[in-house]
């Protein structure tokens, strides 16, 4: 007697996964910065609102996924010709959803690659990225720039929404940065929580219960002079972390326990950087 073929009801579903890509660039045009490159397909988009006076070009990242979940994986691009001055920002913070173990626990992935020319001025200022309870991420930032640009540059993590009642009991979360100035490697750092994230930040040295991360790196010929202030504003705010500079780096931590804090402090530090007021998406 001939055997019967597998239920199909019983065979595992195929989940539907998010991908996306998008690379915007920028050139020197009779003394103006304007778009040299547009590309997006998939869940990433790219828009380009209209800026006045002193506003530098402005490109703002969109997921129209509405989040990360696990195996989605986002790409985003800028590259910022010789001479030019361009900010990129988000629309909203970013949300990393739960990684259901039918996912095989994969992760969602977020990669971006910054390159920038000789003599730019190039910012990356997106929101922050929140996770939720089981939430897995892997992000990495690479940054390619000419000896003489000049980029400031922040990523921000937050735990959960503390508004909600929100708790992060788990979590996966590698977070990478690499800089290459001049064709030398001068900042690498990884940022890595895998497991039990409250009893692993609870620790006096692994973050004494904070839920709120924030790392700002200023690449620029005069970032070292710019210490001293930064560190009294610092000094002025709730959050712990410090700042340090060196080769032309400045680079600031910053961690709190409360994330509307962290985000108030860290856009602080941000407008005294800049010496401007944020863009308007970061107030939205």
């Amino acid at each position: 007697m001939a055997s019967l073929p597998p239920d199909p009801i019983a065979a595992p579903p195929v989940l539907q996964r998010a991908r996306g890509r998008a690379d915007v660039g920028f050139r020197l045009d009779d003394g103006a910065t304007r778009l040299d490159r547009l590309f997006q397909e998939g869940q990433a988009k790219i828009r380009l609102p209209k800026v006045h006076g002193a506003t530098p070009a402005t490109a703002v990242l969109i997921n129209t996924g509405g989040g990360i979940a696990g195996g989605d994986r986002i790409a985003w691009g800028a590259r910022f010709g010789a001479g030019t001055r361009a900010l990129v920002t988000s629309q909203a913070a970013e949300r990393v959803y739960r990684s259901s173990t039918t996912d095989g626990e994969l992760s969602g992935e977020i990669d971006s690659l910054l390159e920038i020319g000789d003599g730019a001025r190039a910012e990356w200022l997106p929101q922050e990225t929140i996770l939720f309870d089981r939430a897995a991420l892997s992000r990495r930032l690479d940054v390619t720039m000419a000896a003489d640009a000049s980029a400031l540059m922040v990523e921000a993590i937050v735990l959960g929404r503390t508004a909600m009642g929100e708790e992060v009991e788990t979590c996966r979360l590698v977070d990478r940065w690499r800089i290459r100035r001049g064709g030398r490697l001068v900042f690498a750092d990884t940022f890595r929580v895998e497991g039990a994230a409250r009893t692993i930040l609870a620790g006096a040295a692994t973050g004494a219960g904070a839920r709120a991360f924030a790392t700002v790196v200023f690449v620029d010929p005069q970032a070292e002079t710019r210490l001293d202030e930064v560190r009294a504003l610092l000094a002025t705010g709730s959050s712990a972390g410090g700042a340090s500079a060196f080769d032309g780096l400045l680079v600031i931590r910053l961690a709190h326990g409360e994330p509307a804090r962290l985000k108030a402090e860290l856009s602080r530090l941000l407008v005294l950087i800049r010496r401007a007021e944020l863009p308007r998406v970061w107030s939205c």
